[in-house]
């Protein structure tokens, strides 16, 4: 099966159809894969190989993507039975399996995915890297010793190096972009409500968290977006319905959009990295040769050093409700000792943030959020596009604010509980912006550093427009392909 270990997911679904390939094949292959790579990346934490097999030679649902194996990342995506820790020894060491399939993992299961595996990530998915103590560092594919990004780094790691075609992924602060730039992926982090998300998350979770995949090409991307996406009718936010098939936007032309490009951290927090920079002015020279107008400019409430601590705000009482929320499931309260040092000083922060002071922090995230929002043309007028109409179509800005770093580098102690946070502030200056106004941002991988390392860059759109998205980025995918390229660790 060598000759379909490059195969997205689109096309080994398409040679189980045809009966090229069985569902037993492709699984026995992606397990010898993750068998052969993983001892050098530490990317699937467990496996369910023998579960594998079994529902390969079963009858599986008649979905678009029957037979592909998929790995789910370990953190939501619960299956009934089957053990969920999320970076947690606390959950470890309880074998905490929940009790009822959630509908993000019965979308995936009703495609006629077959999971062989969970992925590693951070403790609670709290930082952008995957380096838990529970279960040790992920090494990025491209440079063993580099983080693969957070939290779904175990996904991006896998899916670059070749076990599988896809992963599943979530998103509350950049969790998709940030591994998918590290890795040389595609990751699309979705408009508020358009997926629903996974198991008990609360509506403070469901504020910032979007679910997704990372994936190696953008009609996967776009592919997997139609089958996680259908109306879920308890979800409080509910996008606008898409006007076709995303898979039918691969190919489709966008006409001529105008283009903001900002290359800086916008608050100027931190000196911009000169390859995060250069990926972007490529970028731009590519789409101004598709058509595109590109110019500089972002929106000014970006700038803003308050969205920092508003995010770091609803980010740290939700780790407090986590925490509570793990202790009444398990029966057992968790201390200090249970917990990474980092864990707990959010914990306790979040537990500081008052019930006022969190919705006066809520009510200015959503009212900064809205007035960025003006800076998007109106996706209502998006189709018109006159030369002189109000507005951007798209934001173009580096996926982060450096490349893939070495480990250790956002590390807690007892003493410095919160060093490994304040840290990633310059790692991921352009990717919070989006969850807490809930709009669609994608990374593709654009460029690479003379190191060989992987170098994202975003696009967002207005809120609902992950059409526009997938449009722009399959033009960029044709223009300045990257399927040919892979990572050292693959063979």
């Amino acid at each position: 099966m060598t000759d379909i270990e490059w195969q997205d997911a689109v096309g080994q679904a398409e040679l189980v159809a045809r009966g090229a390939a069985t569902p037993l094949e492709l699984v026995d292959a992606a397990i010898a894969r993750v068998e052969a790579r993983n001892p050098a990346l530490n990317a699937v934490i467990r496996d369910r190989f023998d579960a594998a097999r079994r529902e390969a030679v079963e009858p599986l649902p008649d979905g678009p993507f029957r037979g592909v194996p998929i790995v789910f990342k370990d953190l939501g995506c619960e299956v009934a039975g089957e053990p969920l820790h999320e970076g947690m020894q606390y959950l470890k060491d309880a074998d905490y399996r929940p009790t009822r399939t959630d509908v993000l993992a019965q979308r995936f299961l009703d495609a006629g995915f077959i999971c062989i595996g969970r992925t590693n990530t951070p403790e609670l998915g709290l930082v952008p890297t995957t380096e838990p103590h529970a279960y040790g560092a992920t090494h990025n594919p491209w440079r063993t010793g580099y983080t693969s990004g957070g939290s779904s780094g175990g996904s991006a790691a896998a899916v670059a190096s070749g076990m599988v075609a896809v992963g599943h992924a979530n998103d509350g602060g950049g969790s998709i972009r940030i591994p998918a730039s590290c890795c040389g992926l595609v990751g699309l982090k979705p408009s508020r409500g358009r997926v629903p998300i996974s198991g008990d998350m609360n509506e403070v979770s469901n504020f910032l968290i979007a679910e997704g995949v990372v994936t190696r090409s953008v009609r996967d991307t776009a592919a997997l977006l139609d089958v996680l996406s259908a109306p879920d009718h308890g979800a409080p936010t509910q996008p606008a319905p898409p006007r076709r098939p995303y898979r039918d936007e691969v190919g489709r032309s966008p006409g001529a959009l105008r283009i903001g490009m900002l290359t800086h951290d916008p608050t100027d927090a931190a000196n911009a990295n000169a390859e995060c920079g250069a990926a972007v002015e490529h970028t731009a020279r590519v789409l101004e040769t598709l058509g595109h107008h590109v110019e500089s400019s972002f929106p000014a409430e970006w700038s803003q050093p308050d969205a920092t601590r508003r995010f770091s705000a609803v980010w740290a009482a939700d780790c407090a409700y986590v925490l509570d929320d793990w202790a009444e499931k398990v029966g057992r309260p968790i201390t200090n000792a249970d917990v990474e040092p980092l864990t707990w000083a959010l914990g306790r922060m979040g537990r500081r943030v008052t019930g006022p002071e969190f919705i006066a922090t809520v009510a200015d995230a959503l009212t900064g959020s809205a007035r960025a929002a003006a800076w998007w043309r109106n996706p209502h007028d998006a189709d018109t596009r006159e030369p002189d109409s109000v507005g951007f179509d798209l934001l173009l800005t580096p996926t982060l604010g450096e490349p893939p770093v070495v480990h250790g580098t956002f590390a807690s102690t007892p003493e410095r509980p919160l060093a490994g946070f304040a840290r990633s502030g310059t790692f991921v200056p352009f990717t919070t912006q989006s969850n807490v106004s809930g709009q669609p941002a994608i990374s593709l991988p654009m460029h690479w550093t003379p190191e060989g390392l992987p170098v994202g860059i975003q696009l967002v759109a207005a809120f609902g427009r992950e059409d526009l998205l997938i449009q722009v980025a399959a033009q960029l995918e044709a223009a300045a392909p990257w399927a040919d390229r892979k990572p050292p660790v693959h063979a």
